[in-house]
């Protein structure tokens, strides 16, 4: 009987909702994800997390696309590599290689629109839901440490902090997502300027497809700062609130 009120009390926990933290502790944790983007030797180790989401973007677009995912290979230089089987060419390959650059930001997003929702334990579960099904497909040791260092970090949060601690954690990786996603894009571009990333994802999928890499370029930067615009209403409200 024990046992199970204390899985009933977890359960009730989690699926309940969660208040918002308070607005000053929301744009605190901007500014902190923010200088964790702008910063570099913090952005060095912080992409990492980016390139979970990349790797995990791609794995996931590779499945949906009826291709068959091989592995995943997360490096320290906060590079990455994921393999799928299938065709060379066609649709699942294009989709797969678009998905990467978006990811980031579609989860900053979406974890936004779950925070609105007052659902912040479900948010950190579902997180941890994502990394162990992505850690299943890592094939290097240095993976499988990233991986399992973020799901440490998020389950120790999830499982031992206060509301607070959680509701703030939360929202800044939702800001972390969403900033870090738009570094991200444009680093792709820098590199390709300098001619530093011939074989970059824009760049495949021009090979691919016969269409400049610049479109596909631009395809990601509209995602990421659409995505960024969306998450600034959902996470503070309409601009007019924050000057009224």
């Amino acid at each position: 009987m024990a046992g199970s009120a204390f899985v009933f009390d977890v359960l009730h926990d989690a699926l309940g909702r969660q208040p918002s933290p308070p607005r000053e502790v929301v744009i605190a944790t901007a500014v902190a994800a923010l200088l964790a983007v702008l910063i570099r030797p913090l952005w060095k180790v912080m992409r990492n997390f980016i390139t979970i989401a990349h790797e995990g973007g791609h794995a996931l677009a590779a499945v949906l696309s009826g291709r068959r995912l091989s592995g995943i290979r997360l490096h320290s230089d906060t590079s990455g590599l994921t393999l799928s089987r299938g065709r060379p060419n066609g649709p699942g390959m294009v989709i797969t290689g678009l998905a990467g650059y978006i990811t980031p930001s579609l989860l900053g997003l979406a974890a936004a629109a779950i925070l609105g929702a007052g659902r912040i334990t479900i948010l950190l579960w579902l997180l941890l839901v994502l990394l162990v099904a992505m850690l299943i497909m890592i094939r290097n040791f240095y993976g499988v440490l990233s991986v399992v260092v973020a799901g440490a970090i998020i389950f120790a949060v999830s499982w031992f902090a206060d509301a607070a601690i959680q509701g703030a954690f939360a929202y800044a990786f939702a800001w972390f997502m969403l900033a870090g996603g738009v570094r991200a894009v444009f680093e792709l571009q820098q590199s390709r300027f300098r001619r530093q990333a011939p074989n970059s994802d824009a760049d495949q999928i021009a090979r691919l497809t016969r269409v400049p890499a610049i479109v596909y370029v631009g395809f990601f930067v509209l995602v990421v700062l659409g995505c960024l615009a969306f998450g600034v209403r959902l996470m503070l409200g309409p601009v007019e609130s924050l000057v009224g």
